[in-house]
């Protein structure tokens, strides 16, 4: 399964690729809002591209047809990289049809139904991403929605990948993986809690307790 980072930090960013942990980057207005400031948005998207070799995925602002073909145009002109986002709305699937004919990737979000991501797919979406957390939020089962559309996929062989979006902790991005989903998209929080176990640190420390106690040192060359 792929690991994308679900982050405009361009520091979290870098932090997680220098540690070969990810393969793509996900963003939205709502966390490009909260880093860009003062800076030069269009610059900045750029330079996010140019972390990562694998798909950046920028968002349309238009909720009609027309102009989230044209947003996303210019977003996908950036960088090579770029995979655009729009929301699975009717407008968002013309839109889609359309910037697959030219050969943009585009990432189909906002879905929370097994018949939207069937949609989407014969739309022509690269990928296709269910929100499960929210759906958790209102006692549904969030999971149960990527295991449905994993069966249709299967079914059909549809190409579109599944990426498994809004992941608030471990325990969902593990059931990804174990139905199979082609990606995960995971806030920096979450990803860097996925590294994180308390044996391995207990382990850490008796080691190196032990090599201080017998006074063993790594030779230098």
């Amino acid at each position: 399964m792929k690991i994308f980072i679900d982050t405009a930090d361009i520091q979290e960013i870098r932090r997680a690729a220098r540690a070969g942990l990810i393969d793509g980057v996900t963003t939205n207005p709502s966390l490009l809002s909260k880093v860009v400031g003062d800076a030069n948005i269009a610059d900045y998207m750029k330079e996010i591209t140019e972390v990562v070799a694998g798909p950046v995925s920028l968002e349309v602002l238009a909720t009609d047809s027309e102009g989230m073909f044209s947003q996303g145009r210019d977003l996908a002109s950036l960088a090579d990289n770029v995979v655009i986002k729009v929301p699975l709305t009717e407008d968002g699937l013309v839109a889609t049809r359309r910037l697959r004919a030219e050969g943009v990737g585009v990432n189909v979000t906002l879905c929370f139904s097994p018949s939207q991501a069937l949609l989407a797919a014969k739309a022509g979406a690269t990928f296709i991403s269910p929100f499960v957390g929210r759906l958790d939020d209102i006692s549904h089962q969030g999971m149960e929605l990527i295991a449905q559309i994993r069966e249709i996929y299967d079914n059909y062989g549809l190409d579109t990948e599944i990426l498994v979006a809004s992941i608030r902790h471990p325990l969902h991005f593990v059931e990804a993986a174990m139905i199979g989903a082609d990606v995960a998209t995971v806030p920096p929080a979450v990803l860097w809690k996925l590294l994180n176990h308390p044996l391995t640190d207990r382990g850490i420390e008796a080691f190196l307790r032990d090599a201080e106690k017998a006074n063993i040192e790594i030779p230098s060359t």
